[in-house]
C-alpha cells in the first residue's frame, strides 16, 4: 500500500521507513484516511515526534495530553478514534502498544 506520495507503508498505512516522514507526508497520509490536516494536529504530531524522540517510545494519551493540555476527551473529539494511533500514522512514528 503507498500513499500518493509514494512511500512505502505496511497494511495499516504506517511508514515501513521513519526516515521517508515529512509534514506533506504526514497531510498525504491525513488526506488518505479522509482527514484534512490543521494546524493544531500537525502540533500534536510535532510533539509526539519529539517525545518519541526523547524517550524512545510512543507516548501513552494521557501522558501526550498533559503536554498538549488539552483532555483525551478533546482528543477524542476531533480524531473520533484512536487518536494516539492516527498521530503516530501520520506523524510516522510506530503504531502505539495497545492498539490493536
Amino acid at each position: 500500500m503507498t500513499a500518493a506520495v509514494n512511500v512505502p507503508l505496511d497494511n495499516e498505512g504506517f511508514l515501513l521507513d521513519r526516515d521517508d516522514w515529512s509534514e506533506e507526508i504526514a497531510v498525504e497520509l491525513a488526506r488518505a484516511d479522509g482527514f484534512d490536516m490543521t494546524e493544531q494536529v500537525m502540533d500534536f504530531i510535532q510533539t509526539a515526534r519529539a517525545m518519541y524522540e526523547s524517550d524512545g517510545v510512543v507516548p501513552p494519551i494521557r501522558i501526550f495530553a498533559k503536554r498538549q493540555k488539552v483532555s483525551t476527551k478533546d482528543l477524542y473529539g476531533i480524531f473520533k478514534k484512536g487518536p494516539m494511533k492516527l498521530i503516530c500514522k501520520w506523524g510516522g512514528l510506530p503504531k502505539p502498544t495497545g492498539c490493536v
